[in-house]
């Protein structure tokens, strides 16, 4: 076995778990953490033959209750097979304690192209930056267009207001990951809470929805699987737009970290997305201004989130590093911006 930091599986019982799924592999098994995810940890699984799986888990040190329920992602995958929507397969979901201490979810491993460094977005041709754009939210509607009584979705979630269930359940993760006092935040969200749209639908909502969390065709830029399905629930579909938009920079601005690709020559603007999903969906879009300065305050919490575990676990650090103050303050502020342009 092998890793690049910590591994926090037992490789022995993994081994024996995957002998009772039977999963075709040759030990010993080699684990590799993969992707900048700062929640659930990721695993690459390689065997002696060279065959992959991917293994996910929650994050260690202390968690918020539901916040990286890995079962709920694992039936949330299986439910989606035979849709539209590009997914992994599910091989195997195990809480044996045997086997491990938290869940652990086995899923195979999809090829393709994850654009998740600087680097690799330099590398696309702006062609391929362009496919890779508009595919997103044309994946987006497809999400949107899941049948939940066919897939057995239906009790995913309450059928609730999605918006104000959001802006509880995410002031109440604030207040328990915050590191700092900032008024800014605080502010927002009474702007958000005055401002609710009426909800005309209930959908699935994939919560997390940005271009790390896709993997794409190495030959045409489409997406071939959606990943981190462990936010998703059933609400509003603008959300997930509200999120796209919130993770997708234009030139000149600082919310992205180090990881501003969607600035890249190629990419479509922000405009373009919006464009493409509604070609896609034909929704009315008259409420997705209140949903991008959500999914930009959501974005900030989760950040702030993100930085509280790595200040507490250090462990928990993914290879891009944790984010900083200053990026969430810049996420608040562009919240602020976009409000106003809203009119809220």
């Amino acid at each position: 076995m092998s890793s690049a930091g910590i591994v926090a599986v037992d490789a022995e019982a993994v081994c024996r778990w995957f002998a009772t799924l039977g999963v075709d592999f040759a030990e010993p098994l080699r684990f590799d953490r993969i992707g900048l995810g700062q929640s659930n940890l990721t695993y690459l699984v390689r065997d002696q033959d060279g065959r992959r799986w991917v293994l996910r888990r929650p994050p260690l040190g202390r968690l918020l209750a539901s916040a990286h329920d890995v079962a709920r992602e694992a039936r949330i995958l299986a439910a989606l097979e035979g849709t539209a929507v590009p997914t992994p397969r599910v091989l195997g979901l195990t809480d044996d304690p045997a086997v491990t201490d938290v869940p652990l979810l086995l899923m195979e491993f999809v090829d393709g192209q994850v654009v998740d460094r600087m680097p690799v977005a330099q590398s696309l041709t702006p062609e391929r930056r362009r496919a890779i754009g508009t595919s997103l939210p044309r994946t987006l509607a497809k999400i949107h267009a899941v049948d939940l009584d066919a897939t057995g979705l239906t009790g995913l979630a309450g059928h609730k207001p999605y918006a104000q269930r959001q802006l509880k359940r995410w002031s109440g993760q604030w207040e328990k990951s915050r590191t700092r006092e900032l008024p800014a935040l605080e502010d927002l969200t009474r702007r958000l809470v005055a401002a609710v749209p009426e909800q005309r639908e209930v959908a699935l909502v994939h919560g997390d929805f940005h271009l790390r969390n896709v993997i794409t065709s190495h030959d045409s830029g489409e997406v071939t699987a959606v990943l981190d399905w462990e936010l998703s629930t059933l609400g509003d579909p603008l959300a997930d737009m509200g999120s796209l938009l919130a993770y997708w920079p234009a030139k000149g601005e600082n919310t992205s970290g180090d990881f501003g690709a969607t600035a890249l020559e190629g990419f479509p603007t922000r405009e373009e997305l919006v464009a493409a999903y509604l070609a896609a969906s034909g929704r009315d879009l008259t409420a997705l201004g209140f949903w991008h300065a959500m999914g930009l305050w959501k974005v900030a919490i989760i950040a702030e989130g993100v930085m509280r575990r790595a200040m507490d676990e250090p462990r928990n650090k993914a290879a891009s590093g944790a984010p900083t103050a200053e990026r969430i303050d810049a996420l608040v502020a562009k919240a602020h911006e976009v409000a106003d342009r809203a009119g809220i």
